[in-house]
């Protein structure tokens, strides 16, 4: 690995993902190389499916090792709904691997234990709630997680502003809390918005993400 410019392979579940992901890449870490993968099918089949399969965590273990096997220094997977099939990634290879959510729960869990989590696939919401209580390790925490209905079919339909919107809506609707997180990739986009409805901090989990594989990976 060159430290001055490692690879970096991005792994996708939704198109929607795949911008966001480049556009924290480019802020918070310039130098590396990009190597986009995306399987948009893994979301569909979830969504058919209900819950995480046996075939399902081995894609995510065999696109791991392929992202590997083409060089990657470090991988951050950006799908926020498969978190028990990237930790079977991540044991997989040797490169740092990372959650998508898992660097903005930590910088909420600093901030404080009442947060707000908002998701806008259906699917996110048990897993990345959970994820999140697990992080808290038996803390107190006063967790108001929710799925913004609608949210993703208008970002998909290309009307990014009523995405934006609908999601800035639900976060004024939250109990006052320390932090919020907006709890997918295709969310940060929103940022602005909901920032200017609400008083705490609004965590984006891209940003998040970058910061925290790059120390890993110079590591």
């Amino acid at each position: 690995m060159s430290l001055a410019k490692p690879r970096i392979a991005l792994v996708h579940a939704l198109r929607d993902s795949l911008a966001p992901a480049v556009d924290a890449m480019a802020r918070g870490w310039p130098g590396a190389q990009i190597a986009n993968i995306l399987d948009d099918s893994l979301s569909a089949d979830l969504a058919r499916d209900g819950h995480l399969t046996p075939r399902m965590v081995e894609r995510f273990v065999g696109l791991a090792r392929e992202a590997v096997a083409n060089g990657a220094d470090g991988i951050l997977f950006t799908c926020s709904a498969f978190g028990p099939a990237i930790e079977a990634a991540r044991a997989a290879v040797s490169v740092p691997v990372l959650k998508p959510n898992e660097s903005a729960f930590a910088a909420a869990l600093a901030a404080g234990a009442k947060i707000g989590l908002l998701v806008t696939f259906p699917g996110s919401l048990a897993p990345l709630s959970a994820e999140l209580r697990a992080m808290a390790g038996g803390r107190d925490l006063a967790l108001a997680a929710h799925v913004v209905p609608d949210a993703l079919a208008a970002l998909q339909a290309g009307d990014g502003a009523a995405h934006d919107a609908l999601i800035a809506a639900a976060a004024a609707k939250l109990p006052a809390g320390d932090a919020l997180v907006l709890g997918q990739f295709s969310m940060a986009r929103s940022r602005a918005a909901v920032q200017s409805r609400i008083a705490c901090a609004v965590l984006t989990t891209p940003d998040a993400a970058v910061a925290d594989l790059k120390a890993r990976v110079a590591a």
